[in-house]
C-alpha cells in the first residue's frame, strides 16, 4: 500500500514530458488506493458514505480521461454538437460512470486482482488483468490508457472482453438515431437519477426513447 501511495503521488505531481510511471502501475495505484478507502471503516457508516464516494472520485478524476470517453463513446455524434453540448454530455456522462464505478467497488469482498500483462505502442497502451474469488469464474479484466501530457489515462475498460465504451456507443447511436440527441440527455439524465434516487429537472423533449441499459 506504500508503494501505491508513492506512485500516487508522483502521478499527482508530474507535469510536461513522458510519462515517469508505467500504465500498470497508475492502474494498480488507483485501485489499490480505491479499495483503502472503501474498506475503511470509519467511511462505511452511513453518515460518512458521501465523503468516501468524494474520496473515490478524486481518484477516478485522475485515472479516467472522461473528455476522451465522451468523444468515443458518441462517436460521430460528437462532431454534430457545439461546444457547449459536449461540456454538458462530458459533465452528465462522468456522473453516470463515475456512479457505476463507485457503486460496483463498493460491493468489493476481498477478491484477489491479478496483473498479467502490459502492451506499449507509442502513446496506446493495454493493461491486462483479472478478477479472482471463490464463488466464481474469472473476470478479465483490460484497461485501455493512451498519454495526455506526462500521464497515463484509461479511456476504456473492457470486462469480459467487452468494452465499455463501445457497449456505450451503441446505444447512443441507437437513441439519436431513432430520436434524438435531447432525448439521448434526458435518459441519462434520468438514470442518473435512479442510481443515486435525486431528482432530476425535466426537459421539454418528445418521449419514446429506448431505455439506456447498463454495461
Amino acid at each position: 500500500m506504500q508503494k501505491a501511495l508513492a506512485v500516487w503521488l508522483l502521478l499527482a505531481a508530474s507535469g510536461g514530458g513522458q510519462p515517469e510511471v508505467s500504465p500498470t502501475q497508475v492502474v494498480q495505484a488507483a485501485t489499490e488506493q480505491v479499495l483503502q478507502v472503501v474498506q475503511d471503516a470509519q467511511l462505511a457508516a452511513p453518515v460518512s458514505q458521501e465523503q468516501r464516494r468524494l474520496e473515490v472520485q478524486r481518484v477516478a478524476d485522475r485515472l479516467f480521461d472522461f473528455h476522451e470517453m465522451s468523444r468515443r463513446a458518441l462517436a460521430l455524434h460528437w462532431r454534430e454538437r457545439t461546444p457547449q453540448e459536449q461540456a454538458e454530455f462530458i459533465a452528465v456522462f462522468k456522473q453516470l460512470l463515475s456512479r457505476a464505478y463507485i457503486g460496483r467497488l463498493e460491493n468489493y469482498a476481498g477478491e484477489q486482482i491479478v496483473y498479467l500483462s502490459e502492451h506499449v505502442d507509442g502513446e496506446f497502451a493495454t493493461v491486462r488483468s483479472k478478477i479472482v474469488s471463490g464463488r466464481g469464474p474469472e473476470i478479465p479484466v483490460d484497461y485501455r490508457l493512451h498519454q495526455v501530457g506526462a500521464r497515463w489515462m484509461v479511456y476504456d475498460v473492457a470486462v469480459s472482453g467487452v468494452s465499455f465504451v463501445a457497449n456505450y456507443r451503441g446505444q447512443f447511436d441507437k437513441v439519436i438515431r431513432s430520436s434524438s440527441y435531447a432525448v439521448l440527455i434526458r435518459d441519462l439524465k434520468g438514470k442518473y437519477a435512479e442510481m443515486t434516487g435525486r431528482a432530476v429537472v425535466p426537459v421539454a423533449i418528445p418521449a419514446g426513447a429506448p431505455a439506456l441499459k447498463n454495461p
